[in-house]
């Protein structure tokens, strides 16, 4: 699912960075940049809507995660954290995985 959503937003014209970043702190799915905007993006897959959307699945626990992957992503890069321009989106992919119903939710949450 995250090749298929690293697509839909290429095809929406941010640039790939990266997938699939490790840190101590957790993993983001996917990196992108929006002109100077580093986007740091949360994939999410559910079969069915029973329970809300696949974007409901990013909770305040994981959004610290990501959150505090990223800083350590910024550092790496000799990026200040404070002085950079990023954002925290979720890319949800609802239905079947055949063809999964896509919806991106920009600025999903924000960092501390």
């Amino acid at each position: 699912m995250e090749k298929r959503a690293s697509r839909f937003l290429t095809a929406q014209g941010l640039t790939f960075v990266t997938a699939n970043y490790h840190s101590k702190f957790g993993e983001i799915d996917l990196i992108f940049k929006e002109l100077d905007c580093w986007v740091f993006v949360e994939v999410k897959f559910r079969s069915h809507d029973d329970y809300g959307d696949a974007s409901s699945q990013v909770v305040k626990s994981k959004q610290r995660k990501i959150i505090r992957t990223a800083q350590v992503f910024l550092q790496k890069q000799g990026l200040n954290e404070y002085n950079t321009s990023c954002r925290f989106d979720v890319v949800s992919l609802n239905g079947l995985a055949i063809n999964p119903r896509i919806s991106w939710l920009k600025n999903a949450f924000y960092g501390a």
